[in-house]
């Protein structure tokens, strides 16, 4: 018969802990501050940028029949936009694949086309007198006051001001002052939901402190609920990837925001241009674009910070338009075609670049841009679709023990992550309510995004 040891007393006393126990506590504390984790709420799949002086309360829906327009008349159907983007999902037939995408597609630009929009006053609006920038502040601030009274306003909106530079940060904060004075005042003292203030080309803390600042202050004397004004960071220099003594500066960046940073948006053609990349080669799939954005997500992980890759700046622009009377010639309508189908293809597969390295928003320029936007978001999530809901729902049924599916093993984190893909596809539209709930979950669950709190219900129930 085995003898029962006796247990074993440990070696370190309540004594010997307390003061470990108060230190790694307060070390914790200190990571949760720093590191809250990937936001819960909707993050937009791009953000489409159009000059100030062009803003209207109806932009959205406009730019939505434009779109659609262009998907009907270069994609008319399924396999016109296989044939342009090259789909190619693994174990679906293409055919089918190809008419899901595109008809999602067409649903999306009929009923929200627009997921973000900035009203540019800077690359987008170029310099114009001062009293001209003043006229425009005060107009779209106006327009956007009526587009949210009318429910017209896509779901996020903002501003982007102009550079704080040594010429321009006066301009800069002064029409940032008149488009929050003016749209306050217009909307009884409120900003439409999700509305942020864009500062492009930052290089230094002071530069994001000082606009900081400036929202402080304009809160206070307008009324506005404290903190109101969310900023959002172009990271665009390379001064703002690597701080002057060889530190990472995106943290530093972040914090002279003084809570107020929710977003940092990588800004393509400037950045290339200032590492000295000439303009043949400046694209989004530059080897340097990649190691500026995997330093983004590096130094922003698990902040609470959301981020955005750059544009794509081949436009899908037709080169023949037909004169007054006369209509074009076979050739020319397919040159037309394409040329817009070489432009498709260029953004489709930037957009799919992004998506495949954890990028989920980029930016958009021209109208005939979202569908090939949202085809490539919807691609993305569609071809990912089984493999994911498989994963996820093993992973759910067996309450958060370790799996193993097929050669994939899981672990919480990657419960999480299995979630917020589902998340973001139902808030894109690239995945129903009925496929997500192939998972197993409830709406009220996959709606909750928090795949802890989904394990510690199932646990007590």
């Amino acid at each position: 018969m085995a003898r029962k040891s006796k247990p074993v007393q440990g070696s370190l006393t309540s004594r010997d802990l307390r003061p470990l126990l108060q230190t790694l506590k307060r070390t914790n504390l200190a990571i949760a501050r720093a590191y809250p984790g990937e936001p819960e709420d909707r993050q937009p799949v791009h953000t489409v940028y159009g000059g100030a002086h062009l803003f209207r309360s109806d932009s959205a829906s406009k730019l939505g029949t434009l779109a659609l327009a262009a998907l009907n008349e270069y994609a008319p159907d399924a396999r016109t936009l296989d044939t342009a983007l090259r789909f190619d999902p693994s174990g679906v037939d293409s055919a089918t694949f190809a008419e899901t995408i595109r008809n999602r597609v067409v649903e999306k630009l009929r009923r929200e086309p627009v997921e973000d929009f900035r009203i540019d006053f800077e690359d987008g609006y170029g310099n114009r007198p001062d009293a001209e920038e003043d006229a425009h502040a005060q107009s779209a601030a106006e327009e956007v006051a009526v587009g949210a009274a009318a429910g017209a306003l896509p779901p996020f909106i903002g501003i982007r001001i102009k550079t704080l530079s040594t010429e321009l940060h006066r301009r800069s904060l002064r029409t940032l002052d008149l488009f929050v004075t003016t749209l306050a005042r217009a909307n009884r003292k409120r900003l439409p939901a999700n509305f942020v203030v864009t500062v492009p080309k930052i290089m230094l803390p002071g530069q994001v402190r000082a606009v900081a600042r400036a929202c402080t202050v304009l809160e206070k004397r307008i009324g506005l609920e404290s903190g109101a004004i969310r900023l959002e960071l172009m990271i665009e220099t390379p001064q703002s990837i690597l701080a002057p003594d060889g530190s990472s500066a995106l943290r530093g960046l972040v914090v002279a925001g003084q809570g107020r940073v929710s977003g940092a948006h990588f800004g393509t053609y400037d950045y290339t241009a200032l590492c000295g990349i000439t303009a043949a080669w400046q694209h989004m799939r530059h080897d340097a674009c990649d190691f500026a954005k995997h330093m983004m997500q590096i130094a922003l992980a698990q902040s609470g910070v959301k981020l955005s890759d750059g544009a794509t700046n081949i436009m899908p622009v037709a080169p023949h338009r037909a004169e007054p009377g006369r209509a074009l010639s076979d050739s020319q309508k397919r040159e037309n075609r394409d040329a817009v189908h070489r432009a498709w293809k260029i953004h489709f597969d930037d957009a799919r670049h992004s998506l495949v390295n954890g990028f989920y928003q980029g930016w958009d320029l021209h109208p005939a841009q979202l569908p090939t936007r949202y085809a490539a978001v919807y691609g993305f999530f569609l071809s990912a679709l089984p493999a994911a809901t498989a994963r996820l729902r093993n992973f759910v049924n067996k309450a958060a023990q370790a799996t193993l599916v097929g050669d994939v093993f899981d672990d919480a984190a990657t419960g999480q992550g299995l979630l917020n893909f589902f998340a973001r596809g139902l808030s894109s539209g690239a995945l129903t309510m009925d496929e997500a709930r192939e998972t197993g979950l409830t709406p009220d669950e996959l709606h909750g995004r928090s795949f802890l709190e989904i394990l510690r219900n199932r646990n007590q129930s």
